[in-house]
């Protein structure tokens, strides 16, 4: 059966074996809470080097299974993180919509631009998912090698950081390509959010058909939107997904990450129905506390930075995130992804720290 046949209202089996971040998105706070990183597979750890040389490109590595499943499960041999998140791509959805992507060595992803209605009107309706097999196939052997206490994400971009990317054909600073077209030609950028949200919904579902316990929906360009553009690009087409998830996996978990919402974010938790919301690091605590946390479970969300200059620094952010929101719902992580010159001496240390407490 492929991905497109999904039977309606499956529910997932998830193991006897309790997994505390499941648990903390099923409304059951943990006295020490559970743990993974953003990015946690990627430059920072020799043996991911080593194998992404091998790789060659980067696709390449996305679509090796043998690849993909090894990087994904590296992060959980070292540190013994409570969830593994499969190793791809947000634009792997361009890609199978037909579109050219490649990345450029120290620059990032390259498309080709979709910045004219003319330009949108060639955009493919529906994805070729057997591009996307690779990725299915690393879910289920990363599920058969992951330990029953672990949950395995899977994940997919948000329609408006997706197309960012495809209207600009890389990233820009404050993604004016993407707002520009969103302003003067609305029809045809709701084209390109129409084919995101259509195939993102096939693509989380095949995922969890391949074995992902949770998804994880990331908008990361989200902050740079004025409130009723947020409320239009960001917030309707992830409730689409959600909704459209959830005809057929009535339990799906999903975590929203609308990076730099800020106040917008309640909003976007009540109008979504996403299970938890990731924070940056930059989100005010007695805000988030009330207004959200009250709701849904948080991740995060300590600084990247911190993680970096390590010492008393890392420990009193650790503490400043474990005392702002362990006495709720709380997965502890990053704030954002996980930088490459990040000492894997820290990331022991924030492991440590976090182990221990106990609240």
């Amino acid at each position: 059966m492929t991905p497109v046949d999904q039977p309606r209202n499956l529910r997932l089996t998830q193991s006897p074996i309790a997994k505390p971040f499941l648990d903390v998105l099923a409304g059951r706070r943990q006295a020490v809470p559970p743990l993974w990183m953003m990015r946690q597979a990627g430059r920072y750890l020799p043996e991911y080097r080593e194998v992404r040389a091998q790789a060659g490109g980067f696709l390449d590595l996305c679509f090796n299974p043998d690849f993909a499943a090894e990087v994904t499960l590296q992060p959980i041999r070292r540190f013994n993180f409570d969830a593994a998140i499969i190793f791809s791509d947000i634009l792997v959805i361009p890609y199978a919509l037909g579109r050219s992507v490649r990345f450029e060595v120290g620059e990032g992803p390259r498309l080709d631009p979709l910045d004219t209605p003319e330009k949108v009107a060639t955009l493919a309706a529906q994805a070729d998912f057997t591009k996307l097999e690779p990725v299915f196939e690393a879910l289920r052997r990363v599920r058969a090698q992951l330990d029953p206490k672990i949950a395995l994400i899977g994940f997919c971009g948000a329609p408006w950081t997706v197309a960012t990317y495809m209207v600009a054909g890389q990233g820009t600073p404050d993604q004016a390509p993407a707002r520009m077209m969103a302003y003067r030609h609305p029809e045809a950028f709701a084209k390109i959010i129409d084919a995101i949200v259509e195939n993102s919904i096939v693509y989380l579902l095949g995922q969890l058909k391949a074995g992902a316990d949770v998804l994880q929906i990331f908008d990361t360009w989200a902050g740079v939107l004025p409130p009723r553009e947020f409320q239009r690009w960001s917030v309707e087409p992830t409730k689409r997904i959600v909704d459209g998830v959830r005809a057929k996996v009535p339990d799906a978990k999903i975590i929203g990450f609308p990076r730099g919402a800020g106040a917008l974010l309640p909003a976007y938790v009540e109008a979504t129905g996403v299970d938890a919301v990731s924070i940056d690091w930059a989100a005010e605590p007695a805000f988030i506390r009330e207004r959200v946390q009250s709701r849904v479970a948080v991740q995060g969300n300590l600084d990247p930075l911190a993680l970096i200059a390590g010492g008393a620094a890392l420990d009193r952010a650790i503490d400043d995130v474990l005392a702002n929101y362990a006495s709720g719902r709380l997965i502890f992580n990053l704030g954002h992804g996980i930088q490459p010159e990040t000492p894997i001496a820290h990331v022991e240390q924030m492991v440590k720290r976090v182990r221990d407490y106990r609240g």
